[in-house]
């Protein structure tokens, strides 16, 4: 909750400390923020916001506004107590034109600007400047109202008093700059599921998110009193598969710093497990969650062998086994966060692991004991995963052997490719043994191996990993790949570098598709991350006037081509891959100069996971309710 306030705290030009200039910037982008596409474009978004999060942290700010105002123009405004504008001790010049124009140069490192803050670098507002073709910062401040303007990092007008103002507060108006990013097109989703993010983590504080890049603006707001334990019901989806009846919460202040978590236990299989540091999202986790995860396993032990749910002969539960199905955020607010990279990624704090571990250990203790029923379930569920766990190692054991690893036993339905180089071949995965022979005869054998399908293959959302295991189109699947799975993955022994999904284009094409992409995702992810998983584009139709022959990719493709062909064309319409006879399916949908594959990567990671829950799991209600409000945007439904 941000307190009131303080109008005898100190933050002035003397809390601002000057260590390096701001060159670097332009001619090294990726460094302070990751990248120059997408990811990094929202990220300059997300370093003036947190600079205004620093401020409610600290108790000074209580509503954060980020607006859009077009399509490059990005205006972020708090109510905190306003940069300082009085000339700097060691620049001598202004402390707003010191923060704005210098790397390196902020309230985060000495004197009294702040106690917690997620900027460890303090180079954000800087970065923003340097990377953006307009900026203007305006400053409420002392009864009245500041302002400058810069042009790719250098002020082009001293900072000015232009007028009064009420109140107190930063509003920064900035436009990046074309030719460091790719593509300046921001994302209205990703930027309130940041800000949403933001408003569980900081309790009681307003966000307002505002786009004005419609004709009418779209407008929402985010305010959460219950914190973070509000955030572990929108994780689970209002909690309805929980295993236990009421979420753990604790908040205790250490000597580490402050320590807040809450979880949950679900039906599910997956972990969906968050940490923060100072409201940072360290989605490479670090040293908060490993002290987490040693506090949840010796803590559910403990109970375990005191309540005799484990016997004196039996294994204790491992890692694993207490974390499937777990829903939990971590969040921790300390003095002197060390982050890996600017991007913040990974908190290394030491003692962190050992504060978190002790907090949450003796906290939920006292739940469990205190909840008995609750305490009964969540152990029920770890044994479980435990007994699942066993049996997917010795169902492992029998089907990854090393001759099968090695390719020594490969599927018979596989017509594999000549090549042994990896980032050669490709992998067609094809719908049905029609399209499959098609796919065979129309093939380039040198580096195109295809393995057709038969039928719709098992849902691993729902099934555990022994039963996934003695499926064949998964087993063959895996063989083929080569990788292995789980604990014995190893990327650098896939067999081909992109695997291709060709299915119809139709309802169970798209079910079929769906299905492999949650076998990848669940158990495969780093394919994602290596850009090995495809999509094929098959033509919906076959547009032909006399000896001239078009193919159409959609509709629209569709009406324009018939547009400029002469007379009546005429249209097939392709229902199934196996109407196209080998050589139009190698002119279409496989010859690598004329062919067209859609790329999949998950952006978005934490919501990719919510989304495959949703729809492949078996909780059905969060499913209809999704079929429900996007029913009506579905196009071109065959049934």
């Amino acid at each position: 909750m941000a307190k009131e306030k303080n109008a005898q705290s100190s933050y002035s030009a003397k809390d601002i400390m000057v260590l390096e200039g701001l060159e670097p910037v332009r001619k090294r982008p990726g460094m302070y923020i990751g990248s120059t596409g997408t990811e990094g474009l929202h990220h300059l978004i997300w370093e003036i916001v947190d600079n205004s999060i620093d401020e409610a942290m600290a108790g000074y700010a209580t509503t954060i506004t980020v607006e859009l105002l077009d399509k490059k123009t990005v205006k972020v405004t708090d109510d905190g107590r306003g940069i300082p504008v009085d000339p700097h001790p060691q620049t001598k010049k202004s402390a707003l034109e010191t923060i704005m124009t210098v790397l390196h140069a902020g309230g985060k490192f000495g004197g009294g600007g702040y106690k917690v803050s997620g900027g460890l670098h303090g180079v954000g507002a800087s970065v923003v400047n340097a990377l953006s073709t307009d900026l203007r910062v305006e400053v409420r401040k002392d009864g009245s109202l500041y302002a400058q303007e810069y042009k790719i990092g250098r002020p082009t007008s001293l900072v000015k008093k232009i007028g009064k103002a009420e109140g107190t507060g930063t509003t920064t108006v900035f436009s990046p700059d074309p030719s460091i990013f790719t593509e300046i097109e921001f994302d209205r989703k990703k930027i309130m599921d940041r800000m949403r993010q933001q408003a569980y983590l900081t309790r009681g504080i307003k966000m307002t998110f505002i786009d004005h890049r419609d004709e009418t603006p779209f407008y929402y707001g985010f305010s959460f009193s219950g914190g973070i334990k509000t955030f572990v019901e929108y994780l689970n989806e209002g909690g309805e598969d929980m295993v236990q009846g009421e979420i753990f919460y604790t908040n205790k202040d250490t000597d580490a710093g402050n320590i807040e978590a809450a979880f949950a236990y679900t039906e599910d299989i997956e972990v969906k497990e968050m940490g923060f540091a100072n409201n940072i999202y360290t989605i490479d986790g670090g040293t908060h969650i490993t002290g987490l995860r040693t506090a949840l396993t010796r803590t559910l032990n403990d109970y375990s062998r005191q309540n005799n749910f484990l016997k004196e002969n039996e294994d204790n539960l491992t890692g694993d086994d207490v974390r499937e199905g777990f829903v939990g955020v971590v969040s921790v607010k300390i003095a002197n966060p060390q982050f890996e990279g600017q991007t913040k990624a990974k908190l290394g704090n030491p003692e962190l692991k050992s504060a978190v571990d002790t907090v949450i250990s003796a906290s939920f203790k006292e739940f469990l004991e205190k909840h008995p029923a609750d305490a009964r379930h969540i152990i029920e569920k770890c044994l479980l995963a435990a007994k699942a766990r066993k049996a997917a190692k010795a169902a492992k054991e029998t089907v990854m052997r090393k001759g099968v690893l090695e390719g020594l036993t490969l599927p018979g339905k596989l017509a594999d490719c000549q090549t042994r180089k990896a980032e050669e071949a490709e992998l067609y995965i094809v719908e049905g043994d029609s399209a499959g022979g098609s796919a065979k005869q129309g093939r380039d054998r040198k580096f195109q191996a295809i393995l057709p399908l038969r039928g719709k293959i098992l849902n691993v959302e729902k099934a555990q990993v022994h039963k996934m295991l003695a499926n064949n189109e998964v087993r063959s699947l895996i063989v083929a790949l080569g990788t292995a799975i789980a604990d014995e993955f190893d990327i650098s022994r896939l067999r081909y570098g992109k695997i291709i999904i060709m299915t119809d284009a139709d309802v169970d094409g798209a079910h079929i598709r769906t299905l492999l992409l949650t076998l990848f995702y669940r158990h495969f992810p780093k394919l994602f991350d290596g850009g090995h998983i495809y999509i094929a584009q098959p033509p919906l139709y076959k547009i032909q006037s006399g000896k001239n022959v078009a193919y159409a990719y959609s509709d629209a493709q569709k009406e324009g081509i018939m547009k400029e062909m002469s007379g009546s064309p005429s249209i097939q319409r392709y229902k199934g891959l196996g109407e196209m006879n080998p050589e139009q399916l190698w002119e279409t949908t496989m010859n690598p100069e004329t062919r067209t594959l859609l790329a999949v990567n998950v952006e978005d990671a934490q919501e990719a996971d919510k989304m495959f829950d949703m729809l492949m799991g078996s909780e059905v209600e969060p499913r209809k309710r999704f079929i429900q409000v996007h029913s009506t945007s579905v196009k071109n439904l065959d049934i």
